[in-house]
């Protein structure tokens, strides 16, 4: 389908304007810009800078940029990368001067079909600059005087936000008395002893960068009593009450611009006492009161989207008890481009025949409007362009073309573009057919279906209720849309106008279910409207009129009459004023001689006056026009009256403004203020208390006269006279000025410093004579450089110049800012406007000590149970003799609380200490600090934790009980026992001596794999039963055996071939294995013939309770962990001691055991 922005009209024209299309092939489309980066793009050095360009088109579009007007090749710049589908570009400037990318960037979004523009995007660094070094002198002023404190602040981008604050950091109190200007100014209408204080702070916050510039603090002494003399500029007594006074705007009148859309400031600040009270109004009309606010104490006038009615002239009234005092402000509305728009329009359908397809229209009558696309475009004959109109007629396929606006003037500019394509296709008027769920819908009763494709139901009834689908189609495709349609019997709502019966229209009036809305209104939609609810019960209406108003029609039929020398009447017939009284006309002049095509506003007269006396110029060829103004706006300008002439004057009646630089500099008369043809200018001058005669010059056409051959910096005298071929103008006043400047000649002398600490240190020298400056004296630069430390012998060659300036005729002045314990090297230089004189002899100064600098750095190492070592090194900047360290340390408990600070000193040798008797498991906060003799400099802090005592671990597994094994301080245990295909959780607690549980780490989880199950369990075998059972009965019946025997006595088998063999490395098996344990001796603990006993009488238990006694011929054996044997089979050869008894006792069971094995 064709994009959704496109539009088909006939022959095939597509335009992309935001409607539906039935074309069936996609519509190729140009680029179309998106989004783009604001105008105005200030960036945060900080981070980096996104310059946004999107489009769309079909095929999608490629992208460029220009900078500063020429191709920026992206791909050459590391730093700067295109985002992918995209021309948005992201410019890294971390490590880069940002200034480097500052400039003007385009966007240029290109396909085979055309190009889009993107305005021009302005990028420059948001910049916070450092307030310039001053010294405010101390004021003093007498009770009841007005004051101002100027700010001043640097200027940054964007602008700061300005407050007074005091050195606490707490906002000035503001009233009807103490208010802060626009400009920052804080100014008093009068002052009072409580305005007393020596902290009055200026501060500047610049948003971008987020940081606050401070002003050096000014002291304010009010004095409230007599005092001995009125030296100083100070009043020798409190100042009484008298009438208001304007401190801001100076004058009877200032003026005001502003662009229609933005915000209006208007700002009136008196002095008097009694404090004045201020008022506003406009001398022609009424304040806009719902977008108009008074702010600071109603010395603030502020009016929100300002439009051309706002402009006028604006009272501001200050008044108090004795009197009071106004001030007019007259404001102008200017134009902004932002309001231009595009338009786009088309006729409902054409053929080739018969076409008229208008495809762009720029509108903005105050403003340059021109179609830049159509600079260098080839001739086209169905191309025609009538003012800022684009009409295209039997077009062609070669017709197709991206067309742009642009619209600018001195406050800006807007761009806007139209994409005309024309498809070689025919293109069809809509048809369109309705059907509901059944049927087709036939044009006739009750149906009617409209050239639009509209379908009317005359009488709506419920079997009209239902789907209806319409289809339209074309020789390019078919579009169907669905509606449903529900009619209730219950009620009816109609609309009566004027009673001529129920109105319905689908086109201008929309009936909702409580209100009726009409579109476009004219005047013929004047009447009165009537609302009737019906129901099967009552009925009910209400009426309403409905009056239209609009602009009033321009004044009509001008004439001049009573025309003289230097006056004229005009009188005129007004238009329509549209159901709204003319408030006001307004007469403009056009000046056909001097300025054509500009028109100039003259004078305003009351809306009841068709006539209206005009006071004129000499030598202007005047016309005239009359605009009319109601509550709705101005109307549009009548036609310019005939041309009326008026005659050159003898005399001048101006004198043209000039000022005095590197040469005479004037401004020029006006063409009307000429007053005759010829004008020219003579100029006259003379060196000032010289007695010599004037030197004069006649320029024409020029604002600049140079008077060469003077001497350096000497006064004149200067006068300019305006003159024509009538006469000369009125004699001008003489005004003093000064020849060209030179470099001063001298060098300061006497140059002293005097040190007030280790980081303040005041310059006192001796002024150049006035005659050596050879120029305006601007002020004196202190240049001073720290050459070294004073613990160091040699000059740092990385140390930078400073330089400190100090305006106007000064002798001293502080250098703030420097390094304790320093050699410093300093000069000073008297400067003018052309540049420096020579420099003073060089004084060097030393700064006594200063308390040092934090430690370089503090470490924290081998922590133990009981101690930690700390590890630190000397600050870098000693600022002095280091004299040692103070370390302050102290415990910190589980709820972040501290404990008792401990102090300990150091020399300044010692970098280390190892703190011992600490807790164990606790964490300890340090503070460490340098010396010297002015004290302790900042600290340099760090935490740390002593070592758990791990003196006792324990291990928790968790199954279905919980089990424990003591780990006893190791760092590593091995679990053993634990089931296959079971899974534990296991946790590793730590206990000290009390049995207190000192720290638990979290649980993990422990799974033992299965056992695979291809792995045969032989304990379910039967072989493996059977074989059991038969080793047990034979067991049983071995026991029944020697049971039997020892009843009877005598000798075992078993016995009498130890006796044969007489081997006495047969091993017995522990007591406490539990194996035929039973059947021992416990009467007397006799051995078994035939066992061996250890000569102590007990039987030896192995280390392990899980240790077999080891078998055969080596030394006791014992199992590994693993449960493998450890050693070979050995045994000691010993020797029963109750040998001769063993034919009276019974043999041991256990070596019949140990021989049937």
């Amino acid at each position: 389908m064709c994009a959704s922005v496109c539009m088909c009209v006939c022959p095939s024209v597509c335009m992309c304007l935001n409607y539906p299309s039935i074309c069936v092939s996609p519509v190729p489309q140009p680029p179309t810009i998106t989004l783009q980066s604001p105008k105005d793009y200030i960036f945060d050095p900080r981070e980096n800078i996104v310059i946004h360009c999107d489009a769309k088109g079909k095929p999608h579009p490629s992208f460029s940029w220009t900078r500063n007007g020429t191709h920026f090749d992206v791909e050459k710049d590391s730093k700067v990368l295109m985002k992918p589908g995209s021309g948005t570009l992201v410019i890294d400037i971390s490590g880069e001067k940002a200034e480097a990318y500052e400039g003007v960037y385009q966007c240029t979004a290109h396909n085979e079909h055309g190009t889009a523009l993107s305005n021009n995007i302005v990028i420059r660094q948001s910049r916070s600059p450092l307030w310039s070094k001053e010294r405010n002198e101390a004021i003093m002023v007498q009770r009841g005087v007005s004051l101002v404190l100027q700010c001043r602040p640097p200027a940054g981008l964007p602008p700061p936000v300005i407050f007074w604050m005091d050195n606490i950091f707490q906002r000035l109190p503001l009233n009807e008395r103490v208010s802060q200007a626009l400009n920052g100014d804080l100014y008093f209408s009068n002052v009072l002893p409580e305005d007393t204080r020596s902290d009055y702070i200026c501060y500047a916050r610049f948003p971008h960068t987020q940081t606050i510039q401070q002003k050096q603090p000014i002291s304010v002494t009010v004095l409230d009593s007599k005092g001995a003399s009125g030296s100083g500029g100070v009043p020798d007594s409190p100042v009484g009450d008298r009438k208001p006074g304007f401190m801001a705007p100076l004058g009877a009148t200032s003026t005001n611009m502003v662009l229609r859309g933005e915000t209006l400031e208007l700002e009136c600040i008196a002095e008097g006492l009694p404090t004045p009270e201020i008022s506003w109004s406009k001398e022609s009309g009424e304040l806009p009161s719902n977008r108009m606010s008074l702010k600071n104490f109603q010395k603030t006038l502020e009016i929100r989207d300002v439009t051309e009615a706002d402009a006028g002239d604006y009272r501001c009234v200050a008044k108090n008890s004795l009197g009071s005092v106004h001030h007019i402000i007259k404001v102008t509305v200017k134009e902004n481009p932002a309001s231009v728009f595009l338009l786009l329009s088309r006729p409902s359908c054409c053929t080739r025949n018969k076409a008229l397809c208008s495809s762009a229209l720029c509108i903005n009558q105050s403003l340059h409007v021109a179609c830049d696309s159509l600079t260098d475009a080839p001739q086209d004959p169905s191309r025609k362009v009538e003012d800022d109109t684009v009409i295209l007629s039997n077009v062609q396929t070669g017709s197709s073309a991206v067309y742009q606006c642009n619209a600018s003037n001195e406050f800006g500019y807007l761009m806007a573009n139209a994409f005309v394509s024309v498809l070689g296709l025919t293109c069809l008027p809509f048809l369109c057919r309705f059907k509901d769920v059944k049927t087709s819908i036939q044009n006739g009763d009750p149906y009617v279906i409209h050239e639009n494709g509209t379908l009317e139901i005359h009488v709506a009834q419920k079997l009209n209720s239902g789907k209806y689908t319409c289809i339209a189609t074309n020789t390019l495709g078919i579009r169907e849309n669905h509606v449903y349609l529900e009619v209730k019997a219950e009620s009816l709502l109609c609309v009566s106008i004027n009673g001529l019966g129920c109105v319905f229209s689908v086109i201008r009036f929309v009936v909702d279910t409580d209100s009726l809305t009409i579109k476009d209104v004219t005047e013929k939609d004047e009447g009165t409207y009537t609302c009737i609810m019906n129901t099967t019960l009552d009925q009910d209406s209400a009426s309403a009129m409905l009056t239209v108003v609009e602009e009033p029609d321009p004044p009509s039929d001008l004439e001049l009459t009573d025309q003289r020398d230097r006056s004229v009447q005009l009188t005129w017939i007004p238009g329509d004023e549209h159901n709204s009284p003319t408030e006001k006309f307004l007469i403009q002049y056009e000046d056909l001689l001097h300025e054509p095509g500009v028109w100039h506003n003259l004078t305003e007269v009351e809306g009841t006056s068709t006539t209206a006396q005009l006071n004129l110029s000499p030598y202007v060829y005047y016309a005239f026009r009359v605009l009319a103004l109601n509550h709705v706006g101005y109307s549009q300008p009548s036609q310019p009256s005939r041309q009326y002439r008026t005659n050159p004057a003898g005399k001048e009646y101006y004198t043209p403004e000039y000022n005095i630089g590197t040469g005479l500099n004037g401004c020029p008369l006006k063409g009307f203020q000429s007053n005759g043809p010829g004008l020219h200018y003579k100029i006259e001058w003379r060196q000032k208390d010289v007695d010599q005669d004037w030197s004069s010059e006649s320029v024409a056409n020029v604002t600049q006269f140079v008077v060469s051959g003077t001497p350096t910096f000497v006064p004149y005298e200067i006068k300019v006279q305006a003159v024509n071929d009538y006469g000369s103008g009125p004699e001008p006043e003489v005004v003093t000025g000064y020849s060209g400047e030179d470099q001063p000649l001298t060098a300061p002398e006497n140059v002293q410093v005097m040190v007030h600490n280790s980081t303040i240190a005041e310059v006192h020298w001796e002024p150049v004579p006035t005659s050596s400056v050879r120029g305006k004296l601007l002020g004196y630069n202190v240049y001073f450089q720290r050459e070294r430390s004073l613990t160091e012998t040699e000059v740092d060659p990385e140390q930078k110049e400073q330089v400190l300036t100090f305006s106007g005729n000064r002798s001293e002045g502080r250098l703030p800012g420097l390094q304790p314990y320093s050699l410093y090297n300093l000069c000073v230089k008297v400067f003018n406007s052309k540049g420096e004189g020579p420099p003073s002899t060089s004084k060097n100064f030393e700064t006594p000590e200063g308390v040092p600098g934090p430690p370089s750095f503090l470490n924290i190492v081998n922590p133990n149970m009981d101690s930690l070592t700390l590890e630190w090194g000397p600050p870098l900047k000693n600022n002095g003799r280091l004299t040692g360290y103070t370390l302050k340390y102290q415990p910190v408990n589980t709820t972040s609380e501290l404990g008792p600070m401990k102090v300990m000193t150091f020399p300044a040798n010692e970098t280390s200490v190892i703190l011992i008797e600490l807790k164990s498991n606790t964490l300890y906060k340090f503070y460490l600090s340098a010396n010297t003799i002015k004290g302790s400099g900042p600290n340099i802090t760090d935490e740390s934790f002593t070592v758990m005592d791990t003196s006792e671990f324990s291990v928790h597994l968790h199954l279905h009980s919980s089990h424990l094994e003591l780990v006893n301080g190791s760092h590593s245990y091995l679990l053993k026992g634990l089931k296959p295909g079971t899974s534990y959780r296991a946790r590793v607690v730590a206990r000290d001596q009390a049995d207190s549980m000192v720290h638990s780490t979290k649980e993990v989880t422990i799974a033992v794999p299965a056992v695979a199950s291809r792995q045969v369990d032989i304990a379910t075998q039967g072989w493996f039963i059977g074989l059991m059972c038969a080793i047990a009965l034979l067991i049983l019946v071995l026991l029944i055996v020697c049971f039997i025997k020892r009843n009877k006595g005598g000798k075992y088998p078993v016995k009498e071939k130890e006796d044969a063999h007489q081997d006495p490395e047969i091993q017995p098996m522990k007591e406490d294995d539990g194996t035929f344990g039973e059947y021992s001796d416990t009467e007397d603990h006799k051995p078994l013939k035939g066992s061996r006993t250890p000569s102590n009488g007990t039987v030896r238990r192995d280390e392990s309770d899980d240790s077999l006694v080891d078998y055969g011929e080596g030394g006791d054996g014992q199992f590994n962990e693993d449960g493998s044997f450890i050693g070979q089979y050995s045994g000691k050869k010993e020797k029963d001691t109750h040998e001769g008894n063993e034919s009276s006792e019974a043999p041991s069971p256990v070596n019949a055991m140990n021989s049937f094995v």
